[in-house]
C-alpha cells in the first residue's frame, strides 16, 4: 500500500525543462499542449449508434495535465476549448463551435486536467502503480460530467446515456491508461537518469 502514498508536492515533469520559471516558458508549454490536445482529436473515429467518436482527445489532455501540473495542464485544455468555441477547427474531425451533445466531455476534460495535475505535482505519475489510477480517475471525471450533459441535451435515461457515452470506450480507455503507466515513469527516468543535466 505504501507505493501508492503520495508524498508533498513537487516538480512536474514539464519544470525539468530548465531550472528557471519564466512566464514564456509557461505560455509555451500551455499553447503547445493545446495544439497536442488539437492534434490528437483529428484521431476521431464514428461509433455506431453514439454522437461521440473515438479520439485521442483524453489521452492527449491526461497526458499533458501529468506533465504540466496543476494549472499549466487545466490552461492547456481550457485554451483548447474556448479556441474550438472561437473557431479554431480543431475538435473532434476538424470541428469547432459550440458541439452540442458532446460539450460536456470537453468540460470534463478542463476538470480532469486539474485533478491529474494536481496529483502529478504530488508524484502520481512516477510509478506505474500510480499513474494507473490517476488516469482511471481522470477518465471519470470526463464521464462523470460528459455522459451527465449527454443525457440532459439528448434527453436520455441514465441507463441510455451509458450505454452511449461510455460503455464503447472502456476498452479504449483501459489500453490508454497501461500505454500511460508506460509512459510516464518511462519519461521521468529519462528526464531524471545521471548525466542528464
Amino acid at each position: 500500500m505504501s507505493h501508492l502514498a503520495l508524498p508533498a508536492p513537487r516538480l512536474v515533469l514539464a519544470d525539468l525543462l530548465t531550472t528557471r520559471r519564466s512566464a514564456v516558458r509557461d505560455v509555451l508549454l500551455v499553447a503547445g499542449a493545446a495544439a497536442l490536445i488539437g492534434v490528437s482529436a483529428q484521431i476521431s473515429v464514428p461509433v455506431p449508434g453514439s454522437p461521440v467518436p473515438v479520439t485521442g482527445q483524453t489521452f492527449a489532455v491526461l497526458l499533458a495535465a501529468a506533465a504540466l501540473g496543476p494549472w499549466r495542464g487545466p490552461a492547456a485544455s481550457l485554451t483548447y476549448v474556448l479556441a474550438g468555441l472561437a473557431g479554431v477547427p480543431w475538435f473532434a474531425g476538424g470541428t469547432s463551435g459550440l458541439p452540442g451533445a458532446t460539450f460536456g466531455y470537453l468540460a470534463g476534460m478542463v476538470l480532469a486536467s486539474a485533478v491529474v495535475g494536481a496529483l502529478a505535482s504530488h508524484g502520481a505519475d512516477r510509478t506505474p502503480w500510480r499513474v494507473a489510477p490517476t488516469m482511471l480517475l481522470g477518465n471519470l471525471v470526463v464521464y462523470a460530467v460528459g455522459v451527465t450533459w449527454l443525457a440532459v441535451t439528448l434527453q436520455l435515461s441514465p441507463q441510455q446515456a451509458i450505454t452511449v457515452g461510455l460503455v464503447p470506450f472502456l476498452l479504449g480507455d483501459a489500453l490508454k491508461i497501461l500505454l500511460a503507466a508506460g509512459l510516464l515513469p518511462g519519461a521521468w527516468r529519462l528526464a531524471t537518469r545521471p548525466g542528464r543535466h
